[in-house]
């Protein structure tokens, strides 16, 4: 494959993932909006499109058509930075999020995969650290109060269940001996679900710990509280109006797609069956490289659906109790989690 090819085919493959992962973010909006309907007793959207289908659509191009109001006493270059550093990071962190079988493609073409770097769980928490500065400065340059509160709550909240949600990471990290999230995943392929990590690979707590954070980080109920209506008015984001607040919006849904992609990779067994080899994928060449796409996909909804279901279900909690659960709770125990798998890896 001449260096051509291999550029065509490296932004064919950034063009495609990133159309999905903003079509996921899309549809996962009208998947929020149907499932907490039901929940609340009640249809959701139903009337664009069947069954509602065209909302995102009609959303979008709302978005699109809304008039732009930039406050007058914001700072304006950080202002408009804000919402491009947020969405920005949220987009590149799936760069390095496998999908599938490697070498699937034409010429052993890595087809499911923008990029194959073997620190890729570190590049996912360094990029997605960064992004923490999109909200913080969304909040300053608003030179709004309830903003500026809204961000400082964000900050200090993610800066905590950042540390309890890497920590969560390293008794998978010490199993393995890897930060290749291919690797990560091919250890779990042998037996199926009995070799996932949240079970066979006794990370079982691991795997709660991150859930936490992980609902957390992405500032999801009922850890929500930078954007608090009944505190700030909307939090961060308060004096942003049209595309710019949905870039925001569009952010926090693409962190939810990446989280639940590594959660997947890490604890789940990542595009491998829950069977293992129990049941073989099909003969036909095509359906074999799509297999494992099927249940990546189907792993990462369930995670998905956890999230709508916890956000219709549970209450939003205090800004103290929200800190004490991260530093008195998630992160002893994390450690915890550490010293126990290093003392099972080393008498194994």
């Amino acid at each position: 494959m001449t260096i051509w090819q291999f550029f065509l085919w490296s932004v064919l493959k950034v063009a495609v993932v990133t159309a999905v992962l903003l079509m996921g973010v899309a549809y996962t909006i009208l998947l929020e909006r149907k499932l907490v309907g039901r929940i609340q007793n009640r249809w959701g959207p139903s009337r664009v499109g069947p069954f509602g289908l065209l909302q995102p659509l009609v959303d979008g191009a709302k978005s699109f058509l809304k008039e732009d109001i930039i406050p007058t006493s914001v700072y304006r270059p950080l202002y408009l930075i804000a919402p491009i550093l947020s969405l920005g990071c949220a987009l590149i962190s799936i760069a390095v999020v496998p999908f599938g079988e490697p070498n699937a493609g034409p010429g052993g073409l890595d087809l499911f995969e923008i990029s194959n770097v073997n620190i890729g769980l570190l590049v996912i928490l360094g990029v997605t650290s960064i992004g923490v500065y999109g909200i913080a400065l969304a909040g300053w340059s608003s030179n709004n109060k309830y903003s500026l509160l809204g961000s400082l709550r964000c900050s200090a909240q993610l800066v905590s269940y950042e540390l309890a949600l890497g920590l969560s990471l390293v008794g998978v990290v010490l199993r393995a001996g890897t930060f290749n999230l291919r690797v990560i995943v091919e250890q779990q392929a042998t037996k199926g679900v009995l070799s996932w990590n949240v079970f066979g690979g006794m990370q079982f707590v691991a795997f709660f710990i991150y859930l936490a954070a992980a609902f957390a980080e992405t500032n999801r109920s009922p850890f929500d509280l930078p954007e608090a209506e009944s505190e700030l008015t909307g939090g961060y984001h308060t004096e942003y109006s049209s595309m710019k607040f949905a870039m925001f919006f569009m952010a926090e849904y693409a962190n939810m797609i990446t989280v639940g992609c590594v959660a997947t990779l890490l604890f789940l067994g990542g595009w491998t069956s829950p069977f293992g080899n129990l049941i073989p994928p099909p003969e036909n060449i095509l359906v074999h490289a799509l297999f494992p796409i099927f249940w990546f996909a189907a792993k990462v909804f369930c995670f998905l659906f956890l999230y709508i279901w916890v956000r219709g279900t549970l209450p939003r909690l205090r800004y103290d109790q929200l800190m004490n659960f991260g530093w008195r709770y998630l992160t002893p125990l994390a450690i915890l989690n550490i010293v126990a798998t290093s003392l099972w890896l080393a008498f194994r």
